[in-house]
Parts: C-alpha cells; sequence; structure tokens
C-alpha cells in the first residue's frame, strides 16, 4: 500500500505525456483516413466560407471578456401568443409561476408571430393580456409588426396607471421598422418618429429599450451567420442614426436600442456569432466617436430548423440552441415549443420550453461561467472570422446606402437567397441531414396535438425584394404531404417495392439507403430477407401492389452476367429490370450510380439512379407527380 499511495503522490515524470506537435497529428490523421483528401475528408466550411479545421490550438493571450451586461443567469423568456387576451394572461401567470423570468408578447401583425399572437394592440386588449403580471418583477418584451407604437403607448399606459417607475422597468418596446420593411415593405420614418417620441419618456439610465435589431427576419429567410450580424448591426446603425436625427443624441439614442439574435443547433457557430455581435457593435460605437458599452443581446431558439415530422427531437434542437446563446453571451433566452411548426402550443409544450433552460441553469449552472469560450482555438478562430464576414458586410451594405436603400432595392434579399439555395441544394442531397425528416423518418408517428394548426405560410407575393420565412425541413415536408392525401384519398400509402438481388450482406446497405430517401418522401419501401431466385422476386413484386419498384445490391451483383442466350451480355440488374417492366412496372430504378452501364440500365427500363449526393427528392416528386395523375 505504501508503494502505491508514492506512486500516486510522487510528481509526475515530464515524460508521462510525450509532446506532440500538428505535424505529427496529421500525419496519423492521414493514416486513419487511409489516403483520402485531407481538404475534402475533414475540412468542412460554413454557409460563409469560414473555414472549420479538424484540429485547433489552444488560443495565445487572455481573451475572456464579459458575455452578459450583468453576470449570473441569464433571463428565461416565454412567448404569449394566444389570440385571446384574457388566455393570454392566464398563460403569462402560468409561465412566470413556473419559472419563466421575462414574458414575449407577441401580437399578430408581428414579422415572427407564425401565425398567433393578439389582434389588438390597444390599452384594454394589453391591460387584460398583462392582468396580474408584475412588471416591476419581469422583463417585457413586445413583439409586433407595425402596430408596434401603439403596442407600446399601451404597454407604458398601462405601467403608469400601476404609478410604477417607468426606468426601472425592464422593457423592450420592440419598434422594429427594418424586419417591417424586409417582409413587408412601406417606410420606415413613421415608425422612428414614434420610438423618438417614445424614447424621451425614459431617463439616461433607464433600463428600457425602445427600438430593436432583430436578426430573425433575415434568419427566417435563410440568412448565413455573418449575414445575419452585418444586417443585425446595420439596423441598430440605422436605428441610431434615426434617433440621431430626431434629436436624441448618440450617447442616449444607444441605450434605447436592443438587439436579438437566433440560436440554431450548430453549437459552435452560435455561440461565436453571440459573442461577435458584441465585438462589432463596439466597433461602431467607437466609429461613432463613443466608448463601448455593453448592449441588451436577447436569443430565440431558430423556427428555421424546426420541423413538423418527428417534431420531439425539436427539443433537441432546442435544447442545443438554448446553452449555446447561454454561454454565447445572451442576456435572455426564449426556448420556441416543440410544437410550434405543427400550430399553437399546449401547455404541455410550453412547460417543456420553460424546463429546458431551467436545467441548463438550476442543475447545470451554465449562468455562472464567465465567458466559457475564451481562449478555445475554434472559437477564438470563429469568432474572429465571423467578426471579419460580418463587417465586410456592413461595410458592403453601408455602400449601398444603408439598410432601408439594401432592402428595398432588393440587394439583400439576393444575397440571402444565394445563401439559402445553396443550403437547399445541400439539404435536397442530405449532405445537411435533419434527423426525423430526411434521415430516419418515422412513417406511423402519432400525431400530436396543438390547440389550434399552423395557418399556411405566407407566399411573399410576387416582390423580389421580401424576405419570406422559410423551415429547412419545408422541401421533404412538402412531398410527404402530397403522399399523406394521397393515403387520404385511396385507403393506403404509395408504395415503392425493395427489388433485392443477392444475398442481404450484398443488398442491405442500398436497400437501407433507398428505404430512407423513399420514406423521407412519405413513401413506403418496406424491407424484406431478399429472395431465392429472380422469380421469387418478380412474383413479391407483383403481390406486393406497389407503384414502382427499386433495384437494390452491389455494384458486382449488378454486374453479373447472366449468361443467357437470347440477351448476350445481359446483367443481372438489367435481367431484372427488364422483367419487372414486363410484370407491369412502368416506373424502375436503381439504387446506385450507373457507371459506364448508365445507357444499357436505361434501355432495360430503369429510368432513375438513387445515390449519396443525388437529389433525393426528384424521383419522388416525379413518381408522386404519376399517381397523384392516375388518382
Amino acid at each position: 500500500m505504501a508503494s502505491i499511495k508514492a506512486a500516486m503522490t510522487e510528481p509526475q515524470s515530464s515524460h508521462a505525456f510525450r509532446a506532440s506537435s500538428e505535424a505529427a497529428w496529421r500525419e496519423l490523421a492521414v493514416k486513419a483516413i487511409k489516403g483520402a483528401d485531407f481538404e475534402a475528408k475533414l475540412v468542412s466550411r460554413t454557409a460563409d466560407g469560414i473555414r472549420i479545421e479538424p484540429l485547433y490550438p489552444k488560443a495565445p493571450g487572455l481573451h475572456a471578456r464579459p458575455v452578459r451586461a450583468a453576470l449570473g443567469d441569464w433571463r428565461v423568456v416565454q412567448r404569449i401568443d394566444l389570440p385571446d387576451a384574457d388566455a393570454a394572461s392566464v398563460q403569462a401567470l402560468e409561465d412566470l409561476n413556473n419559472g419563466a423570468s421575462g414574458l414575449a408578447l407577441v401580437f399578430s401583425d408581428a414579422v415572427s408571430a407564425r401565425g398567433f399572437g393578439l389582434a389588438a394592440a390597444d390599452e384594454r386588449t394589453v391591460a387584460a393580456a398583462l392582468d396580474g403580471v408584475m412588471l416591476d418583477l419581469v422583463s417585457l418584451r413586445i413583439e409586433a409588426g407595425r402596430s408596434a407604437a401603439e403596442a407600446a403607448r399601451s404597454v407604458l399606459a398601462l405601467a403608469r396607471g400601476q404609478g410604477l417607475d417607468l426606468d426601472s422597468l425592464r422593457l423592450d418596446l420592440g419598434i422594429d421598422p427594418f424586419s417591417v420593411l424586409a417582409a413587408e415593405g412601406g417606410a420606415v420614418d413613421a415608425a422612428l418618429d414614434a420610438a423618438a417620441a417614445l424614447a424621451v419618456s425614459f431617463g439616461p439610465e433607464a433600463k428600457a429599450r425602445v427600438l430593436r435589431a432583430d436578426g430573425r427576419v433575415f434568419h427566417d429567410a435563410g440568412a448565413s451567420e455573418a449575414q445575419e450580424l452585418a444586417l443585425t448591426i446595420s439596423a441598430a446603425l440605422a436605428g441610431l442614426r434615426g434617433l440621431d436625427a430626431r434629436g436624441l443624441p448618440l450617447e442616449v439614442g444607444r441605450k434605447r436600442i436592443s438587439f436579438l439574435l437566433v440560436a440554431d443547433a450548430d453549437e459552435y457557430l452560435s455561440i461565436a456569432k453571440f459573442r461577435a455581435l458584441r465585438r462589432l457593435w463596439a466597433r461602431v460605437e467607437v466609429a461613432c466617436g463613443l466608448t463601448p458599452e455593453p448592449v441588451q443581446l436577447a436569443a430565440e431558439t431558430s423556427f428555421r430548423m424546426t420541423t413538423r415530422h418527428d417534431a420531439y427531437v425539436n427539443m433537441l434542437r432546442g435544447t442545443a440552441a438554448a446553452f449555446s446563446a447561454g454561454l454565447g453571451g445572451a442576456d435572455s433566452v426564449a426556448v420556441l415549443p416543440f410544437t410550434l411548426p405543427l400550430g399553437l402550443p399546449d401547455a404541455g409544450a410550453r412547460r417543456i420550453a420553460r424546463n429546458t433552460q431551467t436545467i441548463l441553469l438550476e442543475e447545470s449552472g451554465l449562468g455562472h461561467v464567465f465567458d466559457p469560450a475564451a481562449g478555445a482555438g475554434g472559437f477564438e478562430a470563429l469568432t474572429d472570422a465571423l467578426c471579419e464576414k460580418a463587417w465586410a458586410l456592413f461595410q458592403q451594405i453601408e455602400r449601398e446606402g444603408g439598410l432601408a436603400a439594401a432592402l428595398a432595392s432588393g440587394w439583400v434579399a439576393a444575397e440571402i437567397r444565394a445563401v439559402a439555395e445553396k443550403r437547399e441544394r445541400d439539404i435536397r442531397r442530405r449532405k445537411l441531414p435533419i434527423t426525423g425528416t430526411s434521415e430516419f423518418p418515422d412513417l406511423a408517428e402519432a400525431p400530436i396535438l396543438v390547440l389550434q394548426p399552423a395557418p399556411a405560410a405566407p407566399h411573399g407575393g410576387d416582390d423580389p425584394a421580401r424576405l419570406v420565412a422559410h423551415r429547412t425541413a419545408e422541401p421533404f415536408e412538402q412531398l410527404r404531404g402530397r403522399a399523406d392525401a394521397l393515403a387520404e384519398v385511396t385507403g393506403r400509402r404509395p408504395a415503392v417495392f425493395l427489388a433485392t438481388l443477392g444475398k442481404p450482406a450484398s443488398f442491405s446497405a442500398r436497400a437501407g439507403f433507398a428505404r430512407g430517401v423513399f420514406e423521407a418522401s412519405g413513401i413506403v419501401a418496406a424491407m424484406n430477407d431478399g429472395f431465392a431466385s429472380l422469380d421469387a422476386m418478380i412474383e413479391a413484386a407483383r403481390a406486393s401492389g406497389a407503384a414502382a419498384a427499386c433495384l437494390c445490391s452491389s455494384d458486382e451483383v449488378y454486374e453479373c452476367e447472366t449468361g443467357h442466350a437470347s440477351y448476350e451480355g445481359e446483367t443481372l440488374a438489367e435481367e431484372a429490370a427488364r422483367r419487372l417492366v414486363e410484370a407491369g412496372f412502368s416506373h424502375v430504378v436503381l439504387a446506385g450510380r450507373p457507371g459506364e452501364r448508365e445507357a444499357a440500365y436505361r434501355h432495360a427500363g430503369i429510368e432513375a439512379f438513387l445515390y449519396a449526393g443525388a437529389d433525393v427528392l426528384d424521383y419522388p416528386g416525379r413518381l408522386l407527380d404519376r399517381i397523384e395523375a392516375m388518382t
């Protein structure tokens, strides 16, 4: 025992852990990937083209910075979006009594309303919705569109009626003319006039904010991280200029502006994005001749990343996003209920949204960590790169004449559209997989209850300058919706027969891939154990009643020659396709790349090929077109 104790207490030799170098690690990494291209295999890029290296050294120097205006826990914010004011009051009190410390009061004309919220912003409606809420004990954020000024005045009237000191209240009155301009068009002058008039209601040290620079409208339309940062900073600067032009000095005006960014399930980029915003705005303040001060930065989890199918995965996405926003420095975080894409969330979904943050704060203590990403090479590099990219875009917006001019001209929409279209191509090719939607779909999932179904998404009109919100899962959901509708009409779901060839070891991988492709579009593709002969496979195909057949096996099996005298040189894949066509299958597809035999395969009746990297919605969409035409 004495020798063991001595071994545990003696200083470790300097040779206990051998020093290594990046070159040595790289050599081992190249061996591990067996000669594959290092850049293609281990280096990735963000939507902004920023390199994500596989390995980063510790960042040199001291990097820890205050990441929140005040140290300690961030505030837990809950959206109050019931259309009825009395019900909204009940909802608000339930949230506050069960862990929330802030509210976001949503009006139906808000760009972020998602189809719900209070229809009127008058004093009576606002007073009813906030009945029983102690405004001096919680934070309140207003979510309104063109009625934002009226809603703000109604909140101030309520506070004055209760004899509250306005300067002590944590209010974000949320006048956001640039989100309205981006989504609906119009002018910003009236909103800026109202913001300036409301700003004089507060003293220089008031906690309240009047204008909001909100990144959601840009994120929901498909913006990259750097684009969201640049456009949000541009909105804040445009608001600051507007207040200055209306008589509020810059020193006062900047204290009346809040910021809101979106956090998604990419922890690294979300943490870096929130850290970057504070640096970027500080740079703007310095350029304005001001000494930087902490900003009020709110976070909301991404609506763009949520899905209608296997919606429970949204809980995981929301948790990752809330974690990232909190560690990145958000002063408050709102977690969207996991059922929001389906409709108005019920009490259970709201409770889970609250408890997501409660666990992070109370059980994990994340609010007590001071800038946890400081000094980590990857986070510091990403933060620096985002600052550089976003600042360059911000300068370009200035050259376009400022945010209002860049939005009105369509420049912003075109820039975001290019990023969104690239992202959609990657999603359709499953380079950006969506769990439960494009990967591991469950066609037998039970329906999830909501208080009201979600209304149809707005089309956006014919104006290419307008920004339209899209969730990334929508291309898959649209096809699955069509398949669901066919199932309701015909009594059975559209189906594809998996025509497996050879032994399970040969066909299992591609059969599983094909099944995932079809079921992601709502088309059944049942697995099987293989067939003793080609005749048995053809008979099973006939009996299946499927609309199409998909050949599944390895290239080696596909290319085996059958030896039929009547079809000299014919491979097994070609014979199987020919016989499926003869059996009445006018739609035959092959899982795998065709290679040099594409012409022969097509001559045998194979009309399409499914493989990794292909647009996996193309063929299922065409197949549904044909089934719908025959229904």
